[in-house]
């Protein structure tokens, strides 16, 4: 997780890639393991370009374990 940067109460990243059907390909992975770990991102995609944001709504909007672990299994996409 040393790419995330905790503010906010969030975990927030972003990720650059060749071209758009990178970028896609990449939110479709991570689409899968957010369904399977059952905690959504908020996210962003312009062109190349894919924001992430992760927090815990249900907590109180703060970052948990639950982020940690998604934020985890999406540095392992990269």
């Amino acid at each position: 997780m040393n790419n995330w940067k905790e503010e906010n109460n969030t975990l927030i990243r972003s990720f650059k890639f060749k071209n758009f059907v990178e970028a896609w390909g990449f939110m479709s992975q991570v689409a899968l393991i957010a369904e399977k770990q059952s905690h959504h991102p908020n996210w962003s995609n312009v062109y190349n370009t894919v924001e992430i944001t992760l927090t815990t709504h249900d907590e109180g909007n703060t970052v948990t374990e639950k982020d940690r672990k998604l934020a985890d299994s999406i540095d392992k996409i990269m």
